[in-house]
């Protein structure tokens, strides 16, 4: 091996000369030499700079956590699995088969697609169920310098190893994922699971950009978000989970996964805006649609008016919301996030809105969501007037949600009666009624009053119409002195008809007075 050196002449002049080594060896820079002529001069060659931890640290991918490497959360509610059972995808087959051969070969796996049509999902999916759960996982932070992975990987031993690089775009550059590196891979008959928008890919692929070269010859499983009636059918064997069931049974015109994905990106929004220095009105406007849908109205969109209107039911909460405009609340709740949905979706009609669907269905599902309003369940029959399913509907989620909570609480009576009137349920709405007069209700007192006294319950009827009139219900009061009168010209005829010409002229008196005809009052 020779080395290049220089020393000084006689003459004072600089010159070249050849150094030699003979019978050593170079080990990076450590020379080891048998013999050593001219002088000598040490370069060190710069070692690439590794950060990542050796392989027996690297967790196992049966141990791995999906969503602390990418994977969208989707809702959970209760103690659910982080994430619900997996739907096979259209494109899984061919996945399946490049995930193997990479397991064998090395080489990259890419998986490309819209935002949120389900790319790292469907990534995680394959790789977990076409690599041993023992193969050592390494999903490295995005920008980490991995030219010292190759040292790394050779000393693994007998491990199998997969590096995962969710959003690959992340990853390419001088000191990321390059084709030197990834050939190395190859040799080491390492696979490489990844992801990448297709806004991304388009762009690295076709930028003419020297990082594309990873991609040529790279043919990725492309995704789509609008699911086929296949996935579709796959869905409905899976609803089951609650999570899945929801979506197919209510996303509708939505995408399928970005139902589940965007769903608990929008409620923590929701949920925050609440605090006064954020949109507290925007966050009441969305409560409203959000309770009207819980009623059973469906999705059926309101007028932004009914909207505003009903605000005023929410005492508390519309008092905190007077600091923001309603212009500027609508405009908040109805803006398009992740380029999906807002949080208010706009209907059919001009002007008119309903909730997104899995906040409606979070608000079903939490133990935690705050309760409808009683009087809103009459808002929303109101709101469906014209569709007898829906109002069939609202009377059904009504009875569900109420009863159980009606006991001593006159109020809720009350309302469940009036939705059962509503709907012409009238046994239904006047065992209601009396739930509620029983219970203490003044208002429904009189109700069952009025209606015990129609049908010449007399007795009955006075103990109710009393009770109302005795709380101040000026109505009551006016139907029990009329009761009464009529109570008291039947008695003074029977007594008349007995011989007491007093009593037959009061009852003539009191008859001209309230103008009932004679003997109209039964037993």
């Amino acid at each position: 091996m020779g080395v290049a050196g220089e020393r000084e002449a006689p003459d004072g002049t600089v010159v070249g000369v050849g150094n030699s080594v003979s019978g050593g060896a170079f080990h990076a820079p450590v020379v080891q030499a048998g013999t050593l002529n001219g002088g000598m001069h040490t370069y060190y060659g710069q070692q690439p700079p590794s950060g990542l931890p050796p392989v027996a640290d690297w967790p196992r991918l049966d141990a791995a956590d999906p969503i602390a490497s990418g994977v969208r959360r989707t809702r959970r509610i209760g103690d659910e699995p982080p994430l619900p059972p997996y739907v096979a995808r259209g494109g899984d087959g061919v996945l399946k088969e490049r995930v193997r051969t990479a397991a064998r070969s090395g080489g990259l796996v890419l998986v490309t697609g819209e935002p949120l049509s389900g790319k790292s999902r469907t990534a995680w999916a394959a790789m977990l169920t076409n690599l041993p759960g023992t193969t050592r996982f390494l999903a490295p932070a995005a920008g980490t310098d991995l030219r010292g992975l190759p040292a790394v990987l050779r000393g693994r031993g007998e491990d199998r190893c997969v590096i995962w690089l969710d959003e690959l775009e992340g990853y390419l550059g001088d000191h990321g994922l390059t084709p030197a590196l990834l050939a190395e891979l190859v040799r080491l008959r390492v696979p490489v699971i990844a992801t990448m928008s297709d806004e991304a890919y388009d762009a690295h692929r076709f930028g003419g950009q020297a990082r594309a070269r990873v991609l040529v010859g790279v043919d990725p499983v492309e995704l789509s978000r609008a699911w086929t009636k296949d996935e579709q059918g796959r869905l409905c064997e899976a609803i089951e989970d609650g999570r899945l069931g929801d979506v197919y049974h209510w996303s509708g015109d939505t995408d399928t996964v970005a139902f589940l994905a965007v769903g608990p990106e929008l409620w923590d929004e929701w949920w925050r805006a609440r605090r006064p220095n954020a949109h507290p009105h925007g966050h009441l406007l969305v409560r409203v649609a959000m309770d009207l849908a819980r009623c059973g109205t469906d999705d059926t969109a309101v007028p932004s008016s009914l909207l505003r209107e009903l605000c005023a039911l929410y005492e508390q909460e519309a008092a905190q919301a007077a600091g923001e405009s309603f212009e500027d609340a609508l405009a908040w709740a109805s803006k398009v996030r992740h380029g999906v949905t807002g949080l208010l979706v706009p209907g059919a009609e001009p002007d008119s809105w309903r909730c997104f669907a899995s906040l409606h269905r979070d608000a079903v599902s939490r133990p935690d969501a705050p309760p409808v309003p009683l009087n809103l369940w009459l808002h929303a029959l109101e709101a469906v007037r014209g569709d007898s399913d829906l109002r069939e509907l609202v009377v059904d989620c009504a009875q569900s949600e109420l009863e159980r909570v009606a006991d001593g609480r006159p109020e809720v009576g009350l309302v469940l009666g009036r939705l059962y009137e509503a709907t012409g349920q009238a046994q239904y709405a006047e065992d209601w009624f009396r739930h509620s007069a029983d219970a203490g209700g003044v208002e429904a007192a009189g109700i069952v009053g009025r209606a015990l006294a129609d049908r010449g319950q007399v007795v009955p009827a006075i103990t109710y119409l009393e009770r109302a009139a005795e709380a101040g219900d000026a109505d009551a009061r006016t139907d029990l002195a009329l009761l009464l009168a009529d109570r008291a010209v039947y008695w003074l005829d029977r007594l008349g008809e007995s011989g007491d010409e007093g009593a037959q002229r009061a009852a003539d008196m009191l008859r001209a007075l309230v103008k009932t005809p004679p003997d109209t009052v039964e037993e």
